[in-house]
């Protein structure tokens, strides 16, 4: 199943699988609601997150409790099936060695649409297998498959250089990237900038970037996204906190924020698209990023 990978104005949307302890008929009642609600948008890919534990990343309490979710291929082919979009997978490799990541491609690489592979979160966490090995293997066992990566715009605030990890992981086979949520503008437009600047030095292709927004419906949701990493600039969070209507004022924002990326990306010829997703499991949060994958769309098609 082929994705439009190579075109801007791409669109996805973002699930998390229900939690591994769910009983098999609560799990086909949430996934009825998902396909319900996903299938009228007609996107062009659906991505399934694996989740982690990132606790080791930061020494800020996580405002919700992790627990482990189930497999994302597994939920991609037993439960969503009926939804005709291809669905990109996610999968965290340090829980692998290289012989069980290996066995995994060999298993379920004939079944999948598109991968992301993510590395560990964190130095201090436990990992038998890099993200460069877990590369290297990929393309052996499967360098047909679609493979893409993630991109985190506060980490080239921080650091300058994730156009540079972009432009590395596309010589390891990384043909796409799914950016973290992004609420501060400015730092996703200046790493396009020096993405294209390098690029255009080097005479290299540019791959897609597809911006992640996320509605946030309350102040333990916002809570959370910073927990994740996610930067929120202060004006923002001061306007979210005040308004009356907290989820409406976040959906105004990430409109906002998907507009300024798309007349940015156009007037520089970059190839860009959106991935939508709800961090939240509360149903208003949900309700609203459907909102605005609709949006979005309609702001892509015009």
């Amino acid at each position: 199943m082929s994705i439009r990978f190579l075109q801007s104005g791409t669109l996805f949307y973002g699930m998390t699988p229900p939690k591994s302890r769910t009983a098999a008929d609560a799990v086909a009642s949430i996934a009825q609601r998902q396909v319900d609600r996903v299938a009228p948008l007609d996107v062009d890919g659906i991505v399934l997150y694996d989740l982690q534990d990132e606790s080791a990343r930061t020494t800020m309490p996580r405002p919700f409790p992790f627990t482990s979710t189930i497999d994302p291929e597994r939920y991609a082919q037993e439960y969503l099936h009926v939804l005709a979009a291809p669905k990109i997978i996610y999968k965290s490799v340090g829980k692998f060695t290289a012989q069980s990541f290996t066995a995994w491609l060999q298993t379920h690489s004939p079944t999948i649409d598109a991968l992301v592979l993510v590395g560990s979160p964190s130095t201090q966490s436990p990992s038998t297998l890099s993200l460069k090995e877990a590369y290297r293997i990929k393309q052996n066992q499967a360098p047909e498959l679609p493979l893409g990566a993630v991109m985190i715009p506060e980490r080239h605030r921080a650091k300058g250089d994730e156009h540079e990890r972009v432009l590395q992981k596309k010589h390891h086979g990384v043909s796409f990237f799914i950016s973290q949520c992004v609420y501060n503008v400015e730092n996703a437009k200046q790493f396009l900038q020096a993405y294209k600047d390098k690029a255009t030095q080097n005479n290299l292709a540019l791959s897609p970037i597809y911006f992640t927004l996320t509605p946030c419906g309350s102040s333990k949701t916002l809570d959370f996204m910073q927990w994740l990493g996610i930067e929120v600039p202060s004006w923002i969070q001061k306007d979210l906190h005040n308004a009356k209507d907290i989820l409406a004022t976040s959906l105004a924002v990430c409109n906002a924020v998907a507009s300024e990326l798309s007349e940015f990306a156009a007037a520089q010829q970059l190839p860009i698209g959106f991935n939508i997703e709800s961090v939240s499991i509360r149903r208003e949060e949900i309700e609203a990023s459907v909102e605005l994958a609709a949006t979005v769309k309609k702001l892509l098609l015009s």
